[in-house]
């Protein structure tokens, strides 16, 4: 799945007054606007309410040459229009919101002082065609291209986060669209500030006479996200302006990617229907759909991100938000630490990550990472603060030092081997309660998207399983309120009356938890009724990030980690054998996958009874995480860094280490067979849960798929039971 970006603002036209003239252009007038202190602050207050992120500051042109709004703008206390920007700025960051202004055409000193109070700002190129200047640019000095690519080459000087674009069809030449594009591409290669390019085609707009634009178009933008889908405005093209079509902008996308492959490419929804096609021809971004509408096409409202999604869900787009400066910029080089302090302490989660889910700024000492690469190689139990180095680890050199001791535990451990399950899962309901963050499964008892498998249905996706030579069925749902603990054994009876020879892997520690709940029993009672019902052993799903301040921020309904530890721990008593998990690449950092392992290897220490262990990497896409918090998904490689890691810091504990092949993609997973792992997975036949959150690899893979992946990393082939009894070795083709 592929994500396509939008910045969750709100606009404040502070002032529409401006100096220039520009033929096509609705939102300036050259009558004094410019808001008042106390509109300003109800307007922040407002955004605030409707939980919108960025603050985008919208003027015209340096509005202080009407001596109305200089007048003004002295009787508030500001010498010129930048101060009381400035000022906005701050009341904006004081609420917790990030200002990205557009003021137009700024001296460097301006620019400068606005960097003190902005996460980015922004100014459109709009076209290098000089023509213009005897059109639709008339009396509009700063429109000239040479000045506004100063701008850009002094935002580029003062390390600003900048936004800028080209407007399509207002009369330039065809030719020119790619040279304004080159431009930018030339301004960017110098600097490395451009964030994004928009590629914005012309709307003709009707005049307003002295209405006010913002009153338009939050109507209009009100209308349009309650699902009234407002008149188009009919407004006749201008004789000066061109057509565009579609297949005009999806070549300057082309060109963008082509000039500006690191740059972010900025389609507007609201301005034509064509934005959908756009996304599946490149466009990465989709602007800020707007609270409050657009204030420069009043009349042509922002779809709202819930009709954005319906959108583009079907084509295999996900739509995240992120801030309104880009997550590279997100550093004390970039930004004033001032702003920046508002990130770390409300925005956190898009701060992009350095060695785990989330950027650290603990200093480790550079020694420590190479100390636990050996102590782990021999098995030797590691600290808190050795673990914590490997998962923060960035060298190369040290990170293959990490694989090679990896891979040489797992020799010994587990021989040169790679084993598999054939087995079937089946998501028996998706009906749930808990809302976790990091969740595209579980779904509420009225939505639409909720099942629950009938008896009928359930039984014969086990015949599909036996029929395919599945050994093992894993059952896990989400958690049904209505679900009791003879139902639970219900489902696990009708699976032994329908395939007696399976083995019965089911219910996560948080289905334990339920039942325990609404039954009034403990945990061993609880497994002590589901083993007469036929269970066999139980996944050690539900863990997470095994630290309580990371689970309260990704799922506070979920159990505590003791709770998880404690029916972990009632299943080996119980004789049960049990799998244990990781969910990292979030928002969890190094240090705290390093107390998850301690716990970890303290229970296989303590009982014995984890067979292996499975870290399942993050997928964003279809989640609250990924659509709200700037989560992106894990790279590869980081991802096998990882697997070392976990591999070095369980020692000899646990002797399997499982690489899942729906998580990471088949040929990852082979990979990972380099990097410590010994175990595919399991044929699966049947995924919901990652298939849900946006993972595109698949829900099912023939049993020669999974030999040719172990053949492939130079391995035996092996298929096993549930508790690593093999059935079957695959000799050499």
């Amino acid at each position: 799945m592929q994500r396509v970006t939008f910045s969750r603002n709100f606009t404040l036209s502070l002032s529409r007054t401006c100096q220039c003239y520009c033929k096509y252009c609705a939102f300036a007038t050259h009558q004094a606007h410019v808001h008042a202190p106390v509109d300003v602050e109800r307007i922040l207050d407002e955004a605030v309410k409707r939980n919108t992120k960025e603050l985008l500051v919208l003027t015209g042109e340096r509005p202080e040459v009407n001596p109305v709004v200089a007048e003004r703008l002295k009787a508030w206390g500001h010498e010129d229009f930048t101060s009381y920007v400035v000022w906005a700025c701050e009341r904006a960051l004081e609420r917790g919101m990030l200002p990205h202004t557009n003021l137009g055409v700024l001296s460097k000193g301006d620019l400068a002082r606005l960097r003190e109070v902005t996460a980015s700002q922004g100014l459109m190129l709009e076209s290098v065609d000089e023509s213009l200047m005897e059109t639709v640019h008339a009396g509009s000095p700063t429109k000239h291209p040479k000045e506004r690519l100063q701008t850009l080459e002094a935002a580029g000087e003062l390390k600003i986060p900048f936004t800028t674009g080209i407007l399509v069809g207002i009369g330039e030449s065809v030719e020119s669209r790619v040279e304004s594009l080159e431009a930018i591409a030339n301004v960017h290669e110098r600097y490395g500030h451009i964030q994004e390019v928009i590629l914005q085609n012309f709307v003709p707009h009707p005049r307003y006479y002295g209405a006010e634009v913002a009153e338009i178009a939050d109507e209009a933008s009100k209308a349009r996200w309650s699902g009234d889908e407002p008149a188009a405005a009919d407004v006749p093209l201008p004789t000066w302006a061109e057509p565009v079509d579609v297949e005009e902008i999806k070549r300057l996308i082309a060109e963008s990617k082509r000039l500006m492959p690191d740059v972010g490419v900025q389609v507007p929804p609201n301005l034509s229907d064509w934005w959908p096609e756009l996304v599946e021809a490149g466009a990465t971004d989709l602007g800020g759909l707007s609270a409050n509408g657009d204030h420069i096409s009043p009349e042509e409202p922002f779809p709202s991100p819930h009709q954005v999604r319906k959108e583009l869900a079907p084509r295999g787009y996900a739509l995240t938000e992120r801030l309104c400066v880009y997550p590279q910029y997100m550093d004390m080089e970039w930004m004033e630490q001032g702003v920046l302090d508002v990130i770390k302490l409300k925005y956190w989660s898009f701060i992009p990550r350095r060695g785990s889910g989330r950027r650290s700024e603990e200093e480790l000492d550079a020694g420590l990472a190479p100390r636990a690469i050996e102590k782990g190689r021999e098995g030797t139990p590691l600290t808190e603060d050795e673990m914590t180095a490997l998962f923060a680890e960035t060298r190369p050199e040290v990170i293959e030092e990490m694989r090679i001791a990896a891979d040489e535990l797992r020799a010994e451990l587990a021989g040169d081997v790679a084993t598999f399950v054939v087995n079937r899962n089946i998501n028996f309901t998706n009906i749930c309660v808990v809302g976790c963050a990091f969740c595209g499964f579980g779904q509420g008892k009225r939505s639409p998207d909720a099942y629950e498998v009938e008896e009928h249905d359930f039984a014969a996706r086990i015949a599909e399983a036996v029929d395919f030579g599945a050994t093992e069925l894993c059952m896990q749902g989400g958690i049904h309120p209505d679900l009791t603990l003879e139902e639970y054994g219900g489902w696990l009876r009708l699976a032994k009356e329908t395939a007696p020879q399976l083995h019965l892997h089911a219910y996560s520690p948080m289905e334990i938890n339920h039942a325990c709940n609404v039954s009034g029993k403990e945990p061993g009672e609880v497994f002590e009724y589901l083993l007469e019902c036929g269970l066999g052993s139980t996944p050690g799903t539900a863990a997470e990030v095994l630290d309580d301040g990371v689970r309260q921020r990704i799922s506070p309904n979920k159990l505590p980690a003791a709770r998880w530890v404690e029916i972990i721990e009632a299943s080996h008593r119980a004789g049960l054998r049990s799998t244990s998990t990781v969910m990292f690449g979030h928002i969890e950092e190094p240090r705290e996958l390093a107390r998850h392992m301690q716990v970890i290897r303290g229970v296989q220490e303590r009982t014995g009874g984890i067979t292996e262990f499975v870290p399942l990497s993050f997928i964003p896409f279809n989640t609250l995480l990924g659509r709200t918090h700037g989560i992106e998904e894990i790279t590869v490689r980081e991802n096998l860094k990882h697997t070392a890691a976990f591999r070095l810091s369980l020692g000899k504990t646990i002797t399997n280490l499982q690489a899942s092949w729906v998580k990471m993609g088949l040929e990852g997973a082979t990979e990972a067979l380099r990097w410590g792992v010994n175990d595919l997975g399991g044929t699966l036949m049947e995924e919901n849960i990652s298939r849900m959150a946006g993972s595109q690899h698949g829900v099912r893979l023939e049993i020669d798929d999974l030999v040719a992946a172990a053949r492939k990393a130079g391995r035996t082939p092996a298929q096993r039971t549930t508790l690593y009894e093999i059935v079957e070795t695959y000799a050499a083709a």
